[in-house]
């Protein structure tokens, strides 16, 4: 139960009292406010119950303090931190695949959430054997998957399927990312599994979504970008439309998904029952351009690539230094960082007057400015310009850089995982960028195992005995 703690009492002296009296309309306002917690509301319906026919509140008593024990318990573990992450207890079945899923499901994984990934007994999920490679183990499939659960079953059995269907009757959410039909053609699509359980939310992640002309093609990362947009905006104009160098067209729309799950998760906490989701990975890149595309509608304009450049800022992006890049941009007032820089000439040259102008001769611009900036070291104009707060202002870090950047480590951003199988030694990999205050985000588990987890997760959420499981696994249906 998620406790929803009051941020003021706008009551009397004798609240509790008072509360009894309130219609029903005002005490679910006050809740929706998050002026009453859970507890008060149940102790004010519990007195109009006594004061309307205290028989009918013999009956609740035993019933309603259990509750109310429940959500002080909640109250309590919250407040001392015991809760590992704000999805404690949501349960999630995953069969997402290569990175755009995972990478949703691991976000969950990282909030608390029991995300159990599954894959087939014999020929596990073949991003574990993309390299490259530490210690045997794939760091392709490491990163994505940290602080799952693993099971195997075989699908197409029909031992396995109705293993499928007896989980997602106990899961809060069931993930998946293959082409639209696939889960159909098992007998465990949405409509399908939603018969067992009203309250799952169907979470389907798909190159170009369940429906449209497009919806039974293959996507990936680079068509993702391609074919949402975010492709043509990247690079220099007299070149090539570029991918972005990090797969922005798998993560984003794995973002999207996890973002939609919480939505979901939400609205049945109003409605009490769950939903298909759809996320298409070339819609998420569309949702990228919204000012690319906000410009086209409004002026018929057909943004293309400008490299660093900024459409309406100059100067804007990274410039070459003694030893690396720097980024300069949004500058607030020229004349003084021109000269900060020691470049009081470039204040006074009619190209650079005015941020048109600058526009204008913007290849001038650039040039000057990196002829300045290549005689110091990256470091070194870092330490000029940035205290002045007369842009924006920022160095470039190599991924080498991150790990020995002193604002990263305050941070506590890049963080050790165990190796599975027992293997000795950590990966470093990212932290969670979500820091909560009161429910943080735990991230530690490893990657699981090939179908490491499979008797404790049957045992949990089925109850099967561990015959039953031997049986399953002598069949093949099981690993």
């Amino acid at each position: 139960m998620v406790i929803l703690m009051h941020k003021q009492q706008p009551f009397g002296a004798d609240a509790s009292a008072e509360l009894c009296f309130l219609p029903a309309t005002k005490l679910a306002a006050a809740y929706r406010a998050k002026t009453l917690s859970p507890v008060e509301v149940t102790q004010a319906i519990l007195q109009r119950i006594e004061r309307i026919n205290p028989i009918i509140n013999a009956f609740v008593t035993v019933i309603a303090d259990q509750a109310i024990a429940s959500a002080k318990e909640s109250e309590r573990r919250f407040a001392t931190g015991e809760i590992r992450g704000p999805l404690e207890g949501i349960r999630v079945l995953d069969f997402t695949w290569a990175l755009a899923g995972p990478f949703a499901t691991m976000q969950l994984a990282d909030l608390g959430a029991e995300v159990v990934k599954v894959e087939h007994p014999g020929t596990h999920e073949k991003e574990r054997g993309f390299g490259p490679y530490y210690q045997g183990i794939s760091t392709f499939f490491f990163s994505p998957n940290r602080g799952k659960k693993g099971i195997a079953i075989d699908l197409k059995t029909e031992e396995g399927k109705e293993l499928v269907r007896r989980l997602a009757a106990e899961a809060d959410v069931l993930t998946e990312n293959f082409r639209p039909g696939t889960m159909d053609r098992l007998g465990l699509g949405y409509e399908a599994l939603r018969q067992v359980n009203p309250r799952l939310i169907y979470a389907a992640l798909s190159g170009f979504g369940q429906t449209g002309p497009y919806s039974s093609m293959a996507a990936v990362d680079a068509v993702a970008q391609a074919m949402g947009g975010t492709m043509s905006l990247n690079g220099y104009r007299d070149g090539p439309p570029l991918r972005v160098g990090v797969s922005i067209g798998d993560m984003v729309g794995g973002l999207y998904l996890a973002l939609g799950i919480l939505a979901a998760l939400r609205a049945r906490e109003i409605t009490g029952e769950g939903q298909l989701l759809d996320v298409a990975l070339m819609e998420a890149q569309m949702a990228l351009c919204e000012n690319a595309i906000v410009r086209h509608s409004a002026f018929g304009e057909n943004p293309t690539r400008q490299g660093s450049r900024h459409p309406l800022l100059a100067p804007f992006g990274p410039f070459e230094t003694k030893d690396g890049w720097i980024v300069i941009a949004n500058v607030k007032e020229w004349e003084l960082f021109c000269a900060i820089i020691g470049r009081d000439d470039m204040a006074v040259d009619e190209r650079f007057l005015t941020n048109r102008a600058r526009l204008e001769h913007v290849d001038a611009l650039e040039a000057e400015l990196t002829r300045t900036l290549k005689e110091k070291t990256t470091d070194e104009w870092f330490a000029i310009i940035e205290p002045a707060n007369v842009c924006a202002v920022g160095k470039v870090n190599t991924i080498a850089d991150l790990f020995d950047d002193p604002h990263v480590a305050a941070r506590g951003m890049l963080v050790d995982i165990p190796l599975p199988y027992g293997l000795p030694g950590t990966l470093k990999l990212p932290n969670s960028p979500i820091h909560l205050s009161k429910t943080p985000p735990v991230v530690g588990r490893p990657m699981p195992e090939h179908g490491g987890d499979t008797d404790e997760v049957l045992g949990r959420w089925l109850g099967l005995t561990e015959g039953e499981i031997a049986a399953l696994r002598a069949a093949g249906v099981v690993k």
